[in-house]
This record gives C-alpha cells, sequence and structure tokens, in this order.
C-alpha cells in the first residue's frame, strides 16, 4: 500500500496477517495513522516491526522521529543516512536506541521477510533501493529518487515480480516548465531523478513473465500527470510485445492520498 508518493511525501506499506514494514515515513504521522487504520492495522500494537529508510531527504525522513522516539519503532537505514538524519532540521526527535544501521548487500531479516539495501544514485548523503523476498515465491523491489539506471539497479528490477518505480516527470513538461533553470539541471541531472522515458526503457529492457504488477512512484506535481505517465510507459512497452492490462499490471500511484491495499500473490 502507498500511504503517500511524491516531493509532497513518500510512504509505503508491505506486511502480512503476522506483520508488516514501513518503507520510508515523509508524510505526517496522523496521515499514516489514519490511512493504516482503516486496513485495521495500528502502531500501538506491534504488528509494524520497522522502517526502512530509502535515503535523507525531507519527503523521506520527515515522520522518522516521531515513528523512532514516540511508537519505538526500529528504524533501518545505513550508517550515512542515519548520521545525516540525525543533523537534519525535519527531524526533531533523536532516534536513540531505536537507530539500527544496516550494509548494503547484507541480507536482513525482519517480519518474516528478508531484505536487501542496494545503492541507488541520487543527490543525498546515500541512497538504496530494497529488495524484499519470502521464500522462493515472493519477490518486491522499490527503487525511488533514482538519478540514472545502472547495472545493479536494473539487476533487482529485473529479479522482482512486484516493483515499485520512479517515474517523476515528463522530459518535455520540465523543459517548458516553470521550474528555474538550476532546478531542471538538478532534476534531469545523474543524481536527480527519473524520468517517464527512463523509466519505460527500463523496464523495456527488465521485464520477465513473472513481474506482475509495476507501482510508478514519486510522479512531480509540475512536471508530470498520471494519465501521461502511464500512457508513455504503455505504449513503450507495447513497443516490446509487453501487454499492459494482461502481461502485468501498471499503475501510477497517486501523490497525496492512499492507494488500495494490494494483494501480492506469488
Amino acid at each position: 500500500m502507498s500511504l503517500g508518493s511524491g516531493s509532497s511525501g513518500n510512504c509505503y506499506y508491505l506486511g502480512d496477517e503476522t506483520g508488516g514494514l514501513l518503507l520510508d515515513a515523509g508524510i505526517p504521522i496522523r496521515s499514516i495513522k489514519k490511512s493504516l487504520a482503516a486496513e485495521g492495522i495500528s502502531l500501538e500494537d506491534g504488528h509494524i516491526r520497522g522502517v526502512l529508510v530509502t535515503h535523507d531527504h525531507a519527503d523521506h525522513i520527515r515522520t522518522i522521529g516521531v515513528l523512532g522516539a514516540v511508537y519505538h519503532l526500529p528504524v533501518y537505514a545505513t550508517t550515512l543516512v542515519h548520521d545525516s538524519i540525525t543533523r537534519s532540521r525535519f527531524v526533531q526527535e533523536p532516534l536513540g536506541a531505536s537507530r539500527r544501521e544496516l550494509a548494503i548487500h547484507e541480507p536482513l531479516e525482519l517480519a518474516g521477510f528478508s531484505i536487501e539495501a542496494f545503492p541507488v544514485p541520487h543527490d543525498s548523503a546515500e541512497n538504496v533501493g530494497y529488495h524484499i523476498t519470502r521464500g522462493e515465491d515472493f519477490r518486491f523491489t522499490l527503487a525511488t529518487d533514482v538519478g540514472h539506471p545502472t547495472a545493479v539497479f536494473e539487476r533487482y528490477i529485473a529479479a522482482a515480480q512486484h516493483v515499485v518505480l520512479e517515474a517523476n516527470y515528463d522530459s518535455e513538461m520540465l523543459r517548458t516548465g516553470s521550474y528555474p533553470p538550476f532546478l531542471k539541471e538538478r532534476v534531469a541531472s545523474p543524481l536527480g531523478h527519473l524520468s517517464n522515458e527512463e523509466a519505460a526503457e527500463v523496464l523495456a529492457r527488465c521485464y520477465h513473465p513473472e513481474m506482475r504488477n509495476v507501482w510508478l512512484c514519486h510522479l512531480s506535481k509540475d512536471n508530470n500527470h498520471p494519465e501521461l505517465c502511464w500512457k508513455s510507459i504503455e505504449q513503450r512497452l507495447f513497443c516490446e510485445g509487453i501487454r499492459v492490462g494482461k502481461d502485468l499490471s501498471l499503475t501510477a500511484l497517486r501523490r497525496t492520498a492512499p492507494s488500495p491495499m494490494y494483494l501480492l500473490e506469488p
């Protein structure tokens, strides 16, 4: 379930009836609690076993301190990301004993899942995606704020049945839009964000018959539109003989509203 996806704030839930995880926490705590409560999930009952942080930008960490200090949830991030969080003006509450450090490519067992962080290029202290598995039959990859595709990044996209992938901007909308030149350069740089066109190419290269679901995340408010994003990628996949709606499901996530709770079957 996506609780929010975009520059205003990002947060995702993954779990089952026995326990779950949050991935990033950049939306208000009241929004997290309300969206989870609508699905019968509480932050107080021990169902959420921890929070995985991708990187240290405000729209991904704004509520990390509350989750760690008030709700005592373990917060997992790399050492570089944790150190940056301690200096961030967006996180007021020190994590203290809730701080948990993870290392890239070293598996972590949590809430019944095996979790592996992998490097993703972005202009942050450090940025990781997460490849999350359960046994041989469940493989999930999330990668957001992707400056440019890399071989490692694409390997984890290609390994998954279920993918959350950034499609931040439409190149023409960015070029002709109202952003100042320095910001346009930052977004489109190799340490910025992934465009619709780049996301489409990644999926065209990485698709395999076991890929069931793709959710397009972190769409820009000013430089993208859900229908445009979806159509751009659907058309590129069609050129490769990949039929959206038949060969895989493709969804553009909403920026400020929760998604349905999706059932991810092996």
